[in-house]
């Protein structure tokens, strides 16, 4: 599964089918690894290491977000400097203690470090693998390139969280549903090392076709100035402060109405299988109708979706809540990275992709000490009523302020900032 580096690139799908299946299954790699823990590491907080502040429970989520949002803004500086195959061989080096740490800590402290080493994996690694795919395929396809990175992704990590559910029902919370997460730190690794080709060359032969022109100051302008890249920036944070709640609260929530784990371990998988899967269709579907439709109507559906869950009584009603607040994340997740390609020149690209990604991650910090806090204070409930309003608002933002309705546009007019 290699391409000859001697030879001249070509961008495209279908030139490039060998390295980007590679990435694919990769990218499943770095999925799995977070989903190690996505529904059962609340428990183990609360039965293991006896802790009853949300707060506290909240904390490794805190971590792990602000860890990661850096190693996001790093992998984006330094991957045309290092490239990209050395930040994603550093990034699975440093996710390979992982497993080890999460099987046999007896302290809390040594949990959180845990997530300090994942976030670093999952910044440089998940980073490294969006920009090499874009990378490879030039402005044709980087929709459907990112629905098929993010399917990867996000299919694995509600696999995992399954998996992990239904081992810690039958065997216990630890050590055991964490052993397949040695298998894949390794496996993640070797393929980096052994089969993985650099994309640089495919940058600067975009770079030479496009009509993009490069932004005096690229952190302002998609953090906070350009109509396009910080409005998809904001919505990203906003996506991911409600996921970080939706990870940390939603076991919380659903123990709390006296489901079972393996219960648990189903409707905290619905979420991430809905979203990955549906990123197949979301994807494709955002280079045909335009990046801001599905960005705008993706966040309101977050926003009702989450406010029903308030109101939501059985297994059914959280099971159809979770698949479509699942939808509405896999309309706007592939469509984020899509947008921020398509507004940026191709020697700034990972850098803007990396901005971008400091900010959406940071919304996992946001949203866990905003859970949290509330949680602490009032009830399970409120935190979510919150942070759906959040939800819809950031889609308000970008049906007001997104200029973009076509990905053509980012050609036709590459000076529209």
């Amino acid at each position: 599964m290699t391409i000859d580096s001697t030879a001249t690139p070509r961008l495209g799908l279908k030139a490039n089918w060998q390295q980007f299946t590679l990435l694919v299954i990769i990218n499943a790699f770095v999925g799995g690894m977070v989903g190690l823990e996505r529904s059962i590491l609340p428990e183990i907080a609360s039965q293991d290491f006896q802790l009853d502040s949300r707060t506290a429970i909240f904390s490794f989520i805190i971590v792990f977000g602000f860890v990661k949002a850096l190693a996001n803004y790093l992998a984006g500086a330094l991957a045309t400097r290092w490239g990209r195959k050395n930040l994603l061989i550093l990034g699975w080096l440093i996710g390979l203690p992982v497993p080890f740490l999460l099987m046999l800590a007896r302290d809390w402290s040594l949990v959180v470090f845990a997530n300090v080493l994942l976030g670093l994996n999952q910044g440089l690694t998940w980073s490294t693998t969006v920009v090499m795919k874009i990378d490879l395929v030039g402005q044709k396809n980087r929709g459907l390139a990112m629905g098929l990175n993010e399917f990867a992704g996000y299919i694995s990590v509600a696999l995992l969280a399954f998996i992990t559910g239904w081992v810690a029902a039958e065997y216990g919370l630890r050590p055991y549903p964490f052993v397949v997460g040695i298998g894949i730190a390794f496996l993640g690794l070797l393929f980096s090392v052994a089969f993985v080709r650099d994309t640089i060359p495919h940058v600067q032969l975009e770079a030479r076709q496009s009509r993009q022109s490069e932004m005096k100051n690229i952190f302002l302008q998609t953090s906070f100035l350009h109509p396009n890249l910080s409005s998809v920036t904001q919505a990203g944070m906003i996506n991911n402060l409600n996921d970080g709640m939706m990870w940390g609260l939603f076991p919380l929530l659903l123990a709390s109405k006296g489901f079972s784990l393996k219960a648990i371990g189903i409707l905290t998988a619905i979420y991430p299988a809905f979203w990955g899967a549906g990123q197949l269709i979301t994807g494709k579907l955002s280079d045909h109708l335009g990046r801001k439709p599905l960005l705008f109507w993706g966040m309101i559906l977050q926003g009702a979706t989450l406010i029903g869950l308030v109101f939501a009584q059985s297994f059914w009603a959280y099971f159809i809540l979770a698949a479509l607040l699942g939808i509405g994340t896999a309309m706007v997740y592939p469509t984020f990275l899509a947008a921020i390609a398509d507004n940026t020149h191709p020697h700034q690209r990972a850098h803007s992709v990396g901005i971008f990604r400091l900010w959406r991650d940071s919304g996992y910090v946001f949203g866990a000490i905003l859970t949290g806090i509330l949680a602490d204070a009032f009830h399970l409930e409120i935190p979510i009523i919150a942070i759906g309003i959040l939800s819809a608002l950031s889609g308000l933002i970008i049906g007001i302020r997104m200029r973009e309705r076509h990905p053509q546009l980012a050609e036709l007019h590459p000076d529209s900032r």
